[in-house]
C-alpha cells in the first residue's frame, strides 16, 4: 500500500498511519482525535502514574538502524516527571542489552508505561538527554493514554535486587528453535518497537504491547512470525510505522522466571489473506522475519503471577 495517498504535513499522524486510517475509513475522524489526544507533555494523571511502575518498556534504534524492544526494571520511583515535558529515568547502562546502544544522549526513544496488575498504560516518545551512566532524562515528543484491552492481569514481585545483573550472558541464536521457539509458542504477550524518520519532527520510535491467547504468534517457514492484529484504537502507530519502514524489534518475556527474548528484523503488514481465517477475531495480520535473535536468561529481576480472572484478550 502506498503511503503517499494523503498529505501528512498538517496532520498529527504520519503517512503510514494515515494510509491505514484511510483504508478503514476513519482518516477524517482520526485527524481530529489525534490533534486532541497526542500531547507534547505529560498530563498530571500520567505524571503520577510513572512513579508507581516497577518496570518500563523501551524501544530504541542502534547505529545500524535496527529496532530493539526491551524491558528494564527498578524499584517504583525510578521514573519521575520533573516537569510536564520531562520524564527522568534512573537506570544504569546495561551493555548486555542490545537495546542499550540506542540510549545515548540525543537518541530518539519510545516508552511504554504499563501496569499489568491494573491494565493501565501510557505511551510516550521523545529524546534522550544523558549526562551520567546511572540514568537519563527524556524530553517528551508525544504522550498519550491507551485502552486496557488485551492486557493479561498479572501481579509482580522482585526476585532479586534490581541493581544486580543476571548471572547469565546473552546467547545469540541463528534461528528460532530451542528456548526462543518455546517462549514464542507459549506467549500471550509481546512488545514491539518500530520507527519512522519524519522530515520536520525527526525520528519517532513507538513501542507497543500486543496480547492474545497463548500461541497467538505463529512460527512459520524460515522463522517468519505471523501475528494477528485485533480491533484497537485506530491509531495504527505500529502498523503505520511498519508500512513506512519495515524495521521492527520484538521482546517476549517469560513472566515465571524473568527470561527475555529480543528479536530485531523486518516486518510487513498483511491486509488481506486467506491465512486470516486461522486467526479468530483478527482484522489484519503482520509478519516479522528476525535477522538477530538474542536470548537473555533471567534478565529481569521481576516475577509475575497471572490472576487468570480477566476476559479473553481476543474478545
Amino acid at each position: 500500500m502506498s503511503t503517499d495517498t494523503h498529505s501528512a504535513t498538517s496532520s498529527p499522524w504520519h503517512a503510514g498511519e494515515i494510509a491505514l486510517q484511510e483504508k478503514v475509513g476513519v482518516a477524517n475522524r482520526m485527524a481530529e482525535v489525534g490533534g486532541r489526544v497526542l500531547r507534547d507533555h505529560l498530563i498530571e494523571q500520567h505524571r503520577q502514574f510513572y512513579p508507581q511502575l516497577p518496570f518500563i518498556v523501551l524501544g530504541t534504534v542502534d547505529a545500524d538502524g535496527n529496532a530493539w524492544a526491551t524491558l528494564r526494571a527498578n524499584h517504583p520511583g525510578f521514573l519521575q516527571s520533573t516537569d510536564v515535558h520531562t520524564l527522568s529515568v534512573r537506570l544504569r547502562r546495561e551493555r548486555l542489552d542490545p537495546a542499550d546502544a540506542g540510549m545515548d544522549d540525543g537518541k530518539a526513544i519510545g516508552m511504554l508505561g504499563i501496569e499489568l496488575h491494573t491494565r493501565r498504560r501510557n505511551r510516550l516518545n521523545g529524546t534522550v538527554h544523558r549526562t551520567e551512566q546511572d540514568g537519563f532524562d527524556v524530553s517528551v515528543g508525544q504522550s498519550y493514554g491507551n485502552c486496557p484491552r488485551y492486557i493479561q492481569l498479572r501481579d509482580f514481585e522482585f526476585a532479586r535486587d534490581p541493581m544486580k545483573r543476571s548471572l547469565y550472558d546473552p546467547v545469540s541464536f541463528g534461528k528460532l528453535d530451542g528456548r526462543p521457539a518455546e517462549m514464542i509458542a507459549k506467549a500471550d504477550t509481546l512488545f514491539v518497537a518500530s520507527y519512522v524518520d519524519r522530515d520536520k519532527e525527526g525520528r519517532q520510535i513507538d513501542v507497543s504491547h500486543r496480547g492474545g491467547t497463548p500461541g497467538f504468534v505463529r512460527i512459520g517457514e524460515n522463522d517468519v512470525l505471523t501475528i494477528p492484529d485485533f480491533a484497537g484504537n485506530l491509531f495504527f502507530n505500529t502498523l503505520g510505522n511498519i508500512l513506512a519502514n519495515p524495521k521492527a524489534g520484538l521482546a517476549f518475556v517469560d513472566f515465571d522466571n524473568g527470561d527475555l527474548l529480543q528479536l530485531s528484523g523486518n516486518a510487513e503488514v498483511i491486509l488481506e489473506s486467506p491465512e486470516m481465517a486461522a486467526f479468530p477475531s483478527a482484522e489484519r495480520l503482520w509478519r516479522f522475519r528476525p535477522t538477530q535473535i538474542v536470548f537473555r536468561q533471567a534478565a529481569l529481576p521481576l516475577r509475575w503471577r497471572s490472576r487468570g480472572d480477566g476476559p479473553s484478550p481476543t474478545l
